[in-house]
């Protein structure tokens, strides 16, 4: 349910579909997903005790998040790279813009770490083993980049992209506005 909610990776992930195809979208699901994963790991290796332990360190985090998902939704909003443009570009197959844009969307966010460590500490214990917590990372890796490769594989069909790519400034805005506020919450909550 947790990479079913929508927010700023299915904006990510449908500008990736969009500028570069089904394949730069599964570039970004995919590198989404490992990054979700590396955050599953290492909250069930104990990232999450240090970052909720050291006030500094998750303000350092959640600060680095909150200003890529703002750049991100100015970006969007005033048309520097949206989806508008990305519906009328192509992006070269050779483009590692998706894998980049996937991973740093998951791993700026810290509120995956406190995610995971809600979750994990029902299951886990110290005396946990290597294999039981990367099964666990691989599990949340394979669900989240599971659930985005098959929303690009939905929206990337030609008359979903076609009805996508006509109302692509409006869903720029629409995106734009909802990650600024998404960044904007996170510093008021400071």
């Amino acid at each position: 349910l947790g990479a079913m909610s929508p927010g700023p990776s299915l904006a990510v992930v449908l500008k990736n579909t969009l500028s570069g195809g089904r394949s730069e979208g599964v570039k970004t699901a995919l590198a989404h997903g490992f990054g979700v994963g590396a955050y599953a790991f290492i909250t069930a290796a104990g990232l999450a005790v240090l970052l909720t332990g050291n006030p500094n360190l998750f303000f350092i985090v959640q600060s680095l998040g909150a200003f890529f998902l703002f750049y991100l939704g100015c970006k969007a909003f005033f048309g520097t790279s949206g989806l508008a443009e990305a519906a009328h570009a192509k992006q070269s197959a050779s483009s590692v813009h998706g894998l980049r844009t996937g991973f740093l969307t998951a791993f700026l966010n810290p509120k995956i770490a406190v995610f995971f460590t809600a979750l994990f500490s029902q299951f886990i214990s110290t005396e946990a083993q290597l294999g039981e917590k990367m099964i666990m990372a691989s599990t949340a890796a394979l669900i989240d980049a599971g659930w985005y490769v098959l929303v690009v594989l939905v929206l990337s069909h030609s008359r979903v992209l076609d009805v996508l790519r006509t109302r692509a400034c409006q869903l720029d805005k629409i995106f734009g506005v909802l990650l600024v506020l998404l960044a904007l919450r996170i510093f008021v909550v400071w």
